[in-house]
C-alpha cells in the first residue's frame, strides 16, 4: 500500500464512516480503513445498478436464476446478501434447500429445483443448487455412482430447457484455497454467533479436499457450456469477490439505462 494519500483518499477517511473505521481497532490502520471505504463506496455504486436491473426484470417480465456454488466457507451467502441487500424482497427469493425428504428422493432429481424456478418478473438466487449432485453428494457418498452419472448426462439438457423457456441462467463458482478454508472454519468455530454454520460435512471438507477438487474439475469440464457458462470468482478476499460477482452479473444482463462507467470492472485491492 502506498505511503502517500491523495486528496480523494483524505476526503473518504474524513467522513463519519471513515473515522469510525480508523478508530475501530486499538491500533490505527489507515490503509485498512481506506481499503474498506473504497469497497463500501464501490458496493453502493453497484447496488444502485442492481436496483435498475430489478426494475427492468419486473417491467419486461424477465426471469433470472442465479446459481452460487463453491467450497464450504467460500462466502456464497455473504455475496448473495450484498446483491439483494437493497432489492425489493417481493420480487426475488433466496433458496438454500435442506437435504431432500424421502418423498423428494423418489422424484426426478431436478424436480424440486424446477418447482422453484422464477415466475415472470422475478429472480431466484440458489445458495447451492442442483450442482450438489456434481460435487457434494458424490464426495460424501450421498448418492450412488449411477445417480451421479445420470445427473451429469442430464444437467446440460436441463439447463438448455431452462434457457429455451426464457429463463436467464447465471452460474458463479466461488473458489478459495485450502489454507483459507481452514482459516475460515476456525473463525466460524470460535464465533458464538457463527458456529451453528459448521456442519458435519464441513468437518470432512479439508480431509476430502482432493476429492472435491477432482469432482469440481469434472463439473467444469462437462458443464461449462456456451448456453450456461461458469464464472469462477477468486474468493480468498471476500470483499473483492463480492464486487467481482456483482460486476459480472451487471455485465451479463442487458437491463435498461446501464451506466457503463459504473459497471466497468475496477482493479483495486480491497
Amino acid at each position: 500500500m502506498k505511503d502517500k494519500f491523495t486528496g480523494k483518499d483524505i476526503e473518504l477517511l474524513n467522513k463519519k464512516r471513515g473515522l469510525k473505521l480508523l478508530l475501530s481497532k486499538d491500533k490505527v490502520n489507515i490503509a485498512r480503513a481506506l481499503r474498506y471505504m473504497r469497497y463500501e463506496n464501490r458496493l453502493k455504486q453497484l447496488q444502485e445498478e442492481l436496483i435498475k436491473l430489478q426494475k427492468w426484470v419486473k417491467k419486461n417480465n424477465e426471469k433470472i436464476v442465479f446459481v452460487y456454488e463453491g467450497r464450504d466457507a467460500a462466502g456464497k451467502g455473504g455475496a448473495i446478501r450484498r446483491v439483494t441487500e437493497h432489492l425489493n424482497p417481493r420480487e426475488f427469493k433466496v433458496v438454500a434447500l435442506p437435504k431432500p425428504t424421502d418423498e423428494e428422493r423418489g422424484q426426478w432429481y431436478f424436480q424440486r429445483y424446477t418447482n422453484l424456478l422464477p415466475r415472470k418478473g422475478t429472480m431466484i438466487f440458489f445458495d447451492r443448487s442442483w450442482y450438489n449432485r456434481a460435487i457434494v453428494e458424490p464426495v460424501n457418498k450421498f448418492c450412488t455412482q449411477e445417480e451421479y452419472e445420470i445427473f451429469m448426462n442430464q444437467v446440460n439438457d436441463y439447463e438448455r430447457m431452462i434457457t429455451e423457456s426464457g429463463i436467464r441462467l447465471i452460474k458463479l463458482y466461488f473458489s478459495i484455497s485450502k489454507n483459507e478454508q481452514e482459516k475460515r472454519f476456525k473463525d466460524i468455530i470460535e464465533s458464538p454467533i457463527k458456529k451453528w454454520k459448521f456442519s458435519a460435512i464441513d468437518q470432512k471438507a479439508l480431509e476430502l479436499w482432493e476429492d472435491y477438487t477432482d469432482y469440481k474439475d469434472n463439473m467444469f469440464l462437462k458443464t461449462n457450456t456456451s448456453i450456461a457458462p461458469w464464472k469462477i470468482i477468486r474468493a480468498n478476499k471476500k470483499t473483492k469477490a463480492r464486487i467481482e460477482a456483482i460486476e459480472y452479473i451487471l455485465g451479463k444482463i442487458p437491463y435498461e439505462n446501464k451506466d457503463l462507467n459504473i459497471i466497468k470492472p475496477v482493479d483495486y485491492d480491497v
